[in-house]
């Protein structure tokens, strides 16, 4: 039987707060200054892109389509003059494991080792048709540390199902920043955390929103409109069957066990403040 689109979202709320110690725990962005990088949006960009090798500002816009292409272009390519991606990767996996190390629950080490089997089970089931940040993590080697190929695991399966989010949005017909407030316009995410960290000018979010009013996709106050919340839905239910292969191959059993495994990590790091919520990747306490 084929995973329901609410197995493969639960499965990406499971793990994601695992990937996403990258980004809200201070390690790796120490470590990216302690390259020569210049400023957090630096090390977001070097270190999320690095396995694609000294990426362009324009090819990172076009992967990374919900930031705003002037935040891409301070950070890449400048990035490489500093240093390179080799050891960009290098010094973000030791930083990931550090920090993972340092806030992740005493759960054990068997809890760690069958989580990590099961998210690396997974992956195999990641095609890379136009998902190039996932194919890029998909050939990283794997680190020998079970902390280091967790978040190595967990990294793949959500570049995989963000790189499907991409698709979803192209073929709806949306720009990467139109579709950021649509999300804004549900809720789950402020529109002024949501503007401010992916980069937009007032003028441009501004102008973006009169033309989802054009469209008949938001109404005079920003909300959603009939029409809005049904290309909405269509929008997360097709990233959600984008993102069903890696379900598929583990089966909903292992689905299931999987986030039986992750669950405890994931509201682990919401509760104690490691990933805050609301957050502007919109991940939800599982």
């Amino acid at each position: 039987m084929s995973p329901t689109p609410t197995l493969a979202r639960r499965f990406w709320e499971a793990i994601e707060p695992v990937h996403a110690v990258a980004y809200f725990a201070p390690e790796p962005a120490e470590a990216a200054r302690a390259l020569g990088l210049i400023g957090w949006w630096m090390g977001y960009f070097a270190g999320r892109l690095a396995p694609l090798g000294p990426v362009r500002a324009p090819e990172a816009s076009a992967l990374c389509f919900a930031f705003a292409p002037a935040r891409v272009a301070r950070a890449l390519p400048d990035a490489w003059a500093y240093t390179t991606p080799e050891k960009v990767l290098d010094t973000r996996l030791g930083a990931v494991e550090t920090a993972l190390s340092r806030v992740l629950p005493p759960v054990g080490a068997r809890h760690l080792e069958q989580l990590t089997e099961l998210l690396e089970t997974a992956v195999e089931g990641c095609g890379h048709e136009g998902r190039a940040l996932a194919a890029a993590w998909s050939g990283v080697p794997r680190p020998d540390g079970v902390l280091g190929r967790l978040w190595l695991a967990s990294t793949v399966l959500r570049e995989h199902r963000g790189d499907g989010h991409v698709i979803a949005v192209a073929h709806a017909g949306l720009t990467g920043l139109e579709a950021g407030l649509t999300h804004a316009a549900t809720g789950n995410v402020p529109h002024e955390l949501l503007r401010s960290t992916r980069g937009w000018t007032d003028t441009q979010w501004e102008a973006a929103r009169r033309r989802l009013v054009a469209k008949g996709l938001l109404d005079r106050d920003s909300r959603l409109t009939r029409s809005g919340g049904t290309l909405r839905r269509d929008l997360e239910h097709a990233t959600d069957r984008l993102a069903a292969d890696p379900v598929t191959r583990l089966g909903a059993a292992g689905v299931e066990e999987a986030i039986r495994l992750a669950t405890p990590l994931a509201r682990h790091l919401v509760d104690h403040g490691v990933i805050p919520v609301p957050n502007p990747i919109g991940a939800p306490r599982p």
